[in-house]
């Protein structure tokens, strides 16, 4: 399917791995051209090297999406190598403090909320006014089945979530008229280094393998996740790359679950 965007401009932001990684790649798939941003520089430019673009495609800056310098930084360096984007995928985020609600403490709370609502906060502000240039623009904001399921003992990111979902249907209600459509899409459990380190964990904890750990959280804690597996990062990149495209110029508010059915209600 021919996507409509050959020769756009996107800033895919946590683009060094997981749904990040594999959003920019099925966006350079279909002719974009594509910035990937994320903390650390030598992560980038691997990720880069993976990634099939021609000359000029593909650009790799640097920046922490909690601190308003370094996105003015990334701005500028984006404007020097692209000019004005069309598009936005933020997919950075951390899962932050976990435990039960009395063991978390206000420093938790802070830097939970600080990168995984905040940070978006600043990058949609930062990229906005480029983005309201053309008269077309997409926003892909990437919560969590956690926005609208939350789990006891993940609140902070469940409810940083629950705000992305807000923020969306907000933006949603105050761009489209200007030609840009904002939408979120909801992943749960899925093959990144973030869902790598929370099985480590419990693998660990409870001295089994990766594999095991997997098989058992799904078992105990996703129980309606219906393929018994976690989904691959391109399972959700062909989501987000259709949400960006062309092909979804009547969406627009939208909340979409690439989530296996693990959300229980309809």
């Amino acid at each position: 399917m021919d996507l409509g965007i050959k020769g756009r401009k996107a800033l895919v932001s946590g683009g060094d791995s997981g749904i990040g990684l594999a959003t920019a790649e099925t966006l350079l798939e279909a002719g974009a051209t594509v910035v990937i941003s994320d903390l650390d520089q030598g992560k980038l430019d691997a990720a880069a090297s993976r990634l099939p673009a021609g000359e000029g495609q593909l650009h790799a800056f640097a920046a922490d999406i909690t601190d308003l310098e370094s996105l003015a930084q990334l701005s500028r360096k984006v404007e020097a190598a692209v000019g004005d984007i069309d598009i936005l995928v933020q997919s950075a985020g951390i899962t932050g403090a976990t435990g039960m609600f009395h063991e978390i403490d206000d420093e938790g709370w802070v830097n939970t909320i600080e990168t995984d609502l905040l940070g978006p906060v600043r990058l949609v502000r930062t990229f906005l006014p480029s983005l309201r240039k053309g008269g077309w623009g997409r926003i892909v904001l990437i919560t969590s089945e956690d926005a609208v399921q939350p789990y006891p003992d993940e609140l902070p990111y469940c409810a940083a979530k629950a705000g992305i979902l807000a923020l969306a249907k907000g933006f949603s209600k105050t761009y489209a008229k200007e030609g840009l459509l904002v939408t979120a899409v909801s992943p749960a459990f899925i093959a990144t280094p973030m869902t790598d380190a929370m099985m480590d964990k419990r693998a660990q904890e409870q001295g089994i393998s990766r594999e095991e750990a997997i098989q058992s959280f799904l078992d105990e804690k996703r129980p309606n996740i219906e393929l018994k597996r976690r989904g691959e990062a391109e399972e959700v990149a062909s989501v987000i790359a259709f949400l960006c495209s062309e092909r979804a110029s009547f969406v627009n508010g939208a909340n979409w679950r690439v989530d296996a059915g693990s959300v229980a209600t309809i």
